[in-house]
């Protein structure tokens, strides 16, 4: 938003301040003059042309991110659903996927589990693959790395929610009690979670959220959609059926 007032700012302070180079010249300098104080004028005396142009350009820029993300997402389509390193939890063989790009430190994604557990249990058919995306700091990429590393032990999920369901800060100590808490090899999921695959695998991620133009937490992808953020139970709903609707492969 702050941009987008930035741009409509400028452009007003252009029409303002002088006319194109092209226009320019068939005024002379006093026409010109003219033309700036009317302008000013104007803008002061309807400010509220500033806030309609600066809607347009806001819906314009929100258009133009929505195709070119869904032009990624045909693009990156196979990285997106179908890498085998990210766990899957739902209906492994689901007719639609739920993408989550999400960290165990941000509220917003604590505040979207529920949503997407109750998801899961409304539509049976929903397969979801979950991305570690750690982005809020060491405490995040820690996490995601004792994660990850507890698909070994076949833990997973049951991590998964332990870790999202936990409040404030994750230091190892914290994690490792929460490890322990679910049933996991704490000594063997210490050693597991420093392999260099694991570091791989979250990095190959936030490459491919680079991609998608997913800056924050929680990002989901359902079928060509891109969705930031929280969103309710009702329009995860209809974006799946919208998807499953609509695409002629699998997604």
């Amino acid at each position: 938003m702050r941009s987008t007032l930035a741009a409509v700012g400028l452009a007003a302070a252009m029409m303002i301040q002088g006319l194109a180079p092209a226009h320019a010249e068939s005024f002379d300098a006093g026409q010109q003059q003219e033309i700036r104080d009317i302008v000013r004028a104007y803008l002061l005396e309807h400010p509220e042309v500033i806030v309609e142009a600066i809607q347009v350009l806001q819906d314009r820029q929100e258009a133009a991110e929505a195709e070119h993300a869904k032009g990624q997402i045909a693009e990156l389509r196979d990285k997106i659903l179908r890498d085998a390193r990210d766990p899957v939890i739902g209906n492994p063989v689901g007719d639609v996927t739920l993408v989550e790009f999400f960290d165990y430190r941000c509220g917003y994604c604590k505040q979207a589990q529920p949503i997407v557990m109750e998801l899961i249990k409304a539509d049976p058919k929903v397969r979801v693959v979950l991305k570690e995306f750690p982005i809020l700091g060491p405490d995040s990429v820690l996490a995601s790395h004792a994660a990850l590393a507890a698909v070994g032990q076949d833990k997973y999920r049951e991590f998964h929610e332990a870790l999202i369901a936990s409040r404030g800060a994750l230091p190892e100590d914290k994690i490792m009690a929460i490890a322990g808490s679910v049933g996991l090899d704490t000594d063997r999921l210490k050693k597991d979670m420093a392999s260099p695959a694991i570091a791989g695998h979250i990095d190959d991620v936030k490459a491919l959220a680079q991609d998608l133009g997913i800056n924050g937490t929680p990002g989901f992808i359902i079928g060509d959609t891109l969705v930031p953020g929280v969103v309710d139970l009702a329009t995860l709903q209809k974006l799946v059926d919208e998807a499953r609707k609509t695409c002629t492969d699998a997604c």
